[in-house]
């Protein structure tokens, strides 16, 4: 996923959504990271964004 064309990104400030983002670390095992890599690239977008569209869909919080 891109900022959109003609617009850029400045360091320290959110591009796509209203917060920066932080690092984490998960462990996966080869096969589910092969098979996230797939699915991004299907998408278009990172693993990254990826995860984090699944999060933010996500109805846990009922929010």
């Amino acid at each position: 996923m891109s900022t959109g064309k003609g617009i850029k990104r400045t360091r320290n400030q959110p591009a796509l959504h209203s917060e920066l983002k932080e690092s984490h670390r998960i462990h996966l095992t080869p096969t589910a990271w092969s098979k996230l890599q797939k699915m991004a690239a299907v998408k278009g977008t990172s693993i990254s964004e990826l995860v984090e569209g699944w999060a933010r869909e996500s109805d846990i919080d009922g929010e």
